[in-house]
C-alpha cells in the first residue's frame, strides 16, 4: 500500500466519467447510479439497456498495484471454478480490470440476498462449510503481490498512522501511545508463540461481506485479501459472550471441518487478531481523513467522546489477552 494514496480523494469521478468508462467497455447503462455502502473504493449498482443488473467498483488510486488487484481476481476465478459462491468480476474480452482517464475499474454481476444471520445456527453451519472449501483450494498457492497478515503489517502501520492523527486531543496523546504500545507488545508475543498458516484468505469476512442469497451464502468485496491465518477468516462470525462465542465456534469448525483441516491453536490469536483489527481501523480513518467522504461518515472521529473509547476499548482488549482463549474442549 502506498502511503501517498492518504491524500486522494475522488473528487474527480464524476458521474459522466463513471458512465463514459462503463460505456468505453461496450456495457450501456440505462437506470441512474445507485452508490453502495463503500468509502476505500467507489460502488455503483445500475441496470444496463439489456436489462442486466451490474455494480462497477472504481478501486481507490495508489492504493494496490494492478499486479496486486489482478492477483485478487484470479483468486476469485479460481474459487468461481470450484463452484464456491463469491461475487467475481466479469471478464471483457477477456479483461476484467479495465482503465479509464486515470482510473481503475471492473465490472461485477449483481447479487441479490438478504443479510446473513449471525445468531442463525443453521446459517453458520452453511458458512463454515463454505469458508472450508474456500481454504481447502486456497491452501494450493499463495499471493505473491499482495500483503501478508501480521503484527507488523497492520499492528505497526495501523499504530503509526493513528498516533499521527491531528483529532486526537492533546490529553489522550500521552494514554492512547502508552496503552496501544504495550497491546501491541503482547500481541506480538503471543504471535511469535505460534506457527499461524499463511494461507489465501478473503481477508475481511465480516458478516455484512456474506449475503444470504436462495442457494446459501454468496461471498462479496475480496479487496483485502492477502496471505495469513485460516482463523482470519472465521474469528469475526463470533458474538455475544464467552457461552454464545463457544458455541458459534464449535458449529463454524465443525462443518468447516468437512472440506479442511483447522489447526486449533490458531485459537489463541483471535484476541490478537482483534486487536490488530482495532489498530488497523484506527489507522486507516486517519489516513484517509482527508478524503472528503470521511468526515461526512464518520463524523464521531474527530470528537473527544470517541477517542476517549478507544481508550477504554485498547485497555478491555489488553485483558482479553490475559484470558484463556476460547477452545474446542470448553473451559
Amino acid at each position: 500500500m502506498s502511503n501517498t494514496s492518504a491524500a486522494f480523494h475522488f473528487s474527480g469521478l464524476t458521474p459522466e466519467l463513471i458512465l463514459d468508462a462503463i460505456e468505453s467497455i461496450g456495457i450501456y447503462p440505462e437506470s441512474g447510479l445507485l452508490p453502495l455502502n463503500s468509502y476505500e473504493n467507489r460502488v455503483y449498482q445500475f441496470r444496463c439497456d439489456r436489462g442486466q443488473r451490474y455494480v462497477v467498483k472504481f478501486y481507490r488510486p495508489e492504493r494496490w498495484s494492478d499486479a496486486q488487484i489482478l492477483e485478487e481476481h484470479a483468486f476469485t476465478f479460481e474459487l468461481q471454478e470450484a463452484e464456491i459462491p463469491l461475487a467475481a468480476p466479469l471478464k471483457i474480452d477477456g479483461i476484467s480490470l479495465h482503465h479509464y482517464q486515470g482510473y481503475r475499474f471492473a465490472l461485477f454481476p449483481s447479487i441479490g440476498g438478504r443479510s446473513f444471520e449471525v445468531d442463525n445456527l443453521e446459517q453458520l453451519e452453511a458458512v463454515g462449510q463454505f469458508i472450508g472449501r474456500m481454504h481447502q483450494y486456497a491452501k494450493g498457492s499463495r499471493f505473491q503481490a499482495r500483503i501478508a497478515m501480521s503484527p507488523q503489517s497492520f499492528g505497526d502501520t495501523g499504530l503509526a498512522e493513528m498516533m499521527a492523527c491531528e483529532l486526537i486531543p492533546v490529553k489522550l496523546l500521552s494514554p492512547l501511545r502508552e496503552v496501544t504500545t504495550a497491546l501491541l507488545q503482547q500481541v506480538k508475543a503471543i504471535w511469535q508463540q505460534q506457527t499461524p498458516s499463511k494461507i489465501r484468505l478473503h481477508g475481511d469476512l465480516h458478516p455484512g461481506n456474506i449475503l444470504w442469497t436462495p442457494d446459501g451464502p454468496g461471498f462479496v468485496d475480496l479487496d483485502d485479501a492477502c496471505n495469513g491465518p485460516a482463523v482470519q477468516d472465521l474469528w469475526m462470525m463470533l458474538n455475544g459472550d464467552r457461552n454464545q462465542q463457544q458455541l458459534q465456534l464449535e458449529v463454524l469448525l465443525e462443518a468447516y471441518s468437512e472440506f479442511g483441516d483447522f489447526h486449533p491453536a490458531e485459537l489463541k490469536l483471535i484476541e490478537c487478531l482483534r486487536a490488530l483489527r482495532l489498530l488497523h481501523y484506527n489507522g486507516w480513518l486517519s489516513r484517509r481523513w482527508q478524503d472528503p467522504a470521511f468526515p461526512r461518515h464518520f463524523p464521531w472521529f474527530a470528537t473527544e467522546d470517541y477517542w476517549r473509547q478507544q481508550l477504554q476499548l485498547f485497555t478491555e482488549q489488553q485483558q482479553r489477552l490475559l484470558q484463556p482463549p476460547l477452545s474446542l474442549i470448553p473451559y
